[in-house]
C-alpha cells in the first residue's frame, strides 16, 4: 500500500515495467492513458476540420497558438498549485474541463454551428487542462514511486502517452472517414474517454503536498524561479528543452497540410503518418525505461541528434510511404529527448520543487504553440518542406548549444556520445 503523501512501502523489482507493480501508479497510468487518448483523437479531428474550413497552414498554427497563449499563463499556476494543494483535485478539475470542452464542440458540429473560432477556443481550453494536469501528474508520479525508480516511472508514463499517439490518430483518421461518424463522432468519443479518466483519477490518493507553504502563491512561484537559477545544470536542461520543443515539435501541426496538398491523400494517411511517429515513440520509451542514471545525459544528446537529422530527412523524402518510415525515427527521437530531459530535471530537483520544475519544463510546449503560427506563415510562403528542414537544423543547433553549455559548467566531465 501507499501512504497518503509518500512513496511505496516496498520497493518494486528492478525491471522494465517495475513501477506498474504499484497499484496506485497503475491507476495514474490508466487515467493518463484515457485523457491523452481523448486529446490525440481530438487533435486529429481539430487539425483536419481547421484545414477543411480554412485551407491555410497559418490557421492550423492559429489553433495551436491558442493552446500556447493559454499555457503561458496556466502552466506556472499549475506548477505552484501542484506544490500547494492536493494533486488529485487538480487532475480531476483539468480532466473535467477537457470533457466539457469536447462535448461542447461535438454538439456544435452535430448542429452545424461549428466555426473556426470554436476550434481556437477548444485549443485554448485544452491548453488550460494540460497546463494544470501535467505538473500535478508528474509530481504525483514522484509521490507514488521511490526516487531511484523515478526514471522508470517517467518512461512508462511517457510510453502510455505515446501509445495514445499510435491509436488516437489512427482511430481518429478512420472515424473521420466514416460518414455516419465523422469529425463530430470523434469529439463525442473524446468526451467519453475524458470522463473515464475522471472516474479513474477519483480512486487515487489525495496527493497532499509534503511541505506546507505559508507564503503566497506568487512568492512560491518566485521561489521556484530562484531555485532553478541557483542550479546551473537545471537551468541548462530547461533552456535546451524550451529550444528543442519550441523549434522542432511544431512539425506535428502541419502534417494535415503535408498530407492533403503534397501527397494528395485523405484523413487515413494523416492518421497513419501520426501513428507512425507514435510507434517510434513507444519503442524508444519502452527501450529506455530501465536505462542507467549515469547514461541519461549522453542518451539525451543522441535522442536530440536523431530527432533533428530525421526531421530533415522527413522533409526531403518524396514518397508518402518513405515518409511513414522516417517518421518512426522522428517520433522516437522526440519522445526520447522529452522523457530523458524530464527524468534528468526531476532527479536533480528537490521533492518540494517537483511541481514548479515540471511546470517550467512544460513551458516548452507554450513555446511550441507560440512558434506554430509563424512557422505556419513560413510554410504558406516558402512551402512545408523547407520549413520542416529549417526545424531540423534548429534542433541540431539547439542541442549543440546545450552540449557546449554543459562543458562550460563541468569542463572535467564532458558528455560523451
Amino acid at each position: 500500500m501507499m501512504s497518503e503523501t509518500g512513496g511505496p512501502d516496498s520497493k518494486p523489482s528492478a525491471s522494465r515495467f517495475a513501477s506498474l507493480q504499484i497499484p496506485e501508479y497503475r491507476l495514474l497510468w490508466w487515467g493518463g492513458m484515457f485523457i491523452f487518448l481523448a486529446s490525440q483523437t481530438q487533435q486529429v479531428a481539430r487539425g483536419w476540420l481547421a484545414y477543411d474550413l480554412t485551407h491555410s497552414n497559418a490557421a492550423l498554427g492559429g489553433v495551436v497558438f491558442a493552446f500556447g497563449i493559454t499555457s503561458l499563463v496556466a502552466i506556472p499556476a499549475g506548477g505552484v498549485l501542484a506544490d500547494r494543494i492536493g494533486k488529485r483535485s487538480i487532475l480531476m478539475f483539468a480532466q473535467s474541463t477537457m470533457t466539457a470542452a469536447a462535448f461542447g464542440i461535438a454538439v456544435a458540429i452535430s448542429t452545424g454551428a461549428i466555426q473556426y473560432w470554436m476550434l481556437v477556443a477548444g485549443g485554448a481550453v485544452q491548453g488550460l487542462g494540460m497546463s494544470l494536469l501535467g505538473p500535478s501528474r508528474l509530481a504525483m508520479t514522484a509521490d507514488l514511486v521511490e526516487r531511484e525508480s523515478l526514471t522508470n516511472a517517467i518512461f512508462l508514463s511517457n510510453a502510455s502517452i505515446q501509445m495514445t499517439r499510435v491509436f488516437g490518430p489512427a482511430l481518429g483518421g478512420i472515424l473521420i472517414a466514416i460518414a455516419v461518424i465523422g469529425v463530430g463522432g470523434v469529439y463525442y468519443a473524446g468526451a467519453v474517454l475524458s470522463a473515464l479518466s475522471v472516474v479513474i483519477t477519483a480512486k487515487l490518493p489525495h496527493g497532499a503536498p509534503r511541505y506546507r507553504s505559508s507564503r503566497s502563491a506568487f512568492d512560491d512561484l518566485a521561489d521556484g524561479l530562484s531555485y532553478v537559477r541557483q542550479h546551473r545544470e537545471l537551468t541548462r536542461l530547461l533552456v535546451v528543452s524550451l529550444l528543442i520543443v519550441m523549434l522542432g515539435f511544431p512539425h506535428i501541426t502541419f502534417l494535415p497540410g503535408l498530407v492533403e496538398d503534397t501527397y494528395e491523400l485523405d484523413a487515413w494517411a494523416f492518421g497513419l503518418l501520426t501513428a507512425s511517429g507514435a510507434v517510434g515513440a513507444v519503442i524508444a520509451s519502452v527501450a529506455l525505461a530501465n536505462a542507467e542514471q549515469s547514461r541519461l545525459p549522453s542518451l539525451q544528446i543522441q535522442a536530440a541528434v536523431a530527432f533533428g537529422v530525421s526531421l530533415i530527412a522527413f522533409a526531403a523524402v518524396p514518397q508518402y510511404w518513405a515518409a511513414v518510415v522516417v517518421m518512426l525515427v522522428v517520433g522516437g527521437g522526440s519522445a526520447a529527448f522529452q522523457a530523458l530531459n524530464n527524468s534528468l530535471a526531476l532527479s536533480i530537483a528537490d521533492v518540494e520543487y517537483h511541481g514548479r520544475v515540471q511546470s517550467l519544463i512544460m513551458l516548452s510546449f507554450t513555446g511550441f504553440g507560440l512558434a506554430s503560427f509563424p512557422f505556419g506563415k513560413l510554410a504558406d510562403i516558402y512551402g512545408i518542406r523547407p520549413m520542416m528542414s529549417l526545424m531540423g537544423v534548429l534542433v541540431l543547433v539547439s542541442m549543440g548549444v546545450g552540449v557546449l553549455w554543459r562543458q562550460r559548467i563541468a569542463p572535467t566531465t564532458p558528455p560523451s556520445l
